[in-house]
């Protein structure tokens, strides 16, 4: 049943990703206290994800497109900012068809 869902990707998470996260990787405790919360989302044969993490000196927002080359890392000073654009880009997203299919803590294994 898993070969169902295998797919040979045309790119390597490791080599293309890491530098575009790094900026998001970078947001740790040493910034007081961490929140995460990452949607994953669903539009016809695509999966994109938004996460986001806030502590106490700003707040950190990723989006992974799939129409996209790269991540979008973008950085706030203010955490209420981040969390007001966040819901606002999952209220459009919805809008533009895509279905949220998972909406919480940051996925493990």
């Amino acid at each position: 049943m898993w070969e169902e869902f295998e797919h040979d990707a045309d790119f390597d998470l490791d080599d293309d990703f890491d530098e575009d996260l790094a900026e998001f990787d970078e947001f740790d405790d040493e910034l007081g206290n961490i929140e995460m919360r990452t949607a994953v989302m669903q539009k016809n044969d695509m999966i994109a994800l938004l996460c986001i993490k806030t502590a106490s000196a700003g707040a950190a927002i990723c989006r992974v497109d799939p129409r996209e080359a790269r991540p979008a890392v973008q950085i706030y000073d203010d955490a209420a900012a981040a969390v007001e654009w966040f819901t606002k880009s999952l209220r459009t997203s919805r809008r533009n068809g895509w279905n949220v299919i998972y909406d919480g803590l940051p996925l493990q294994g």
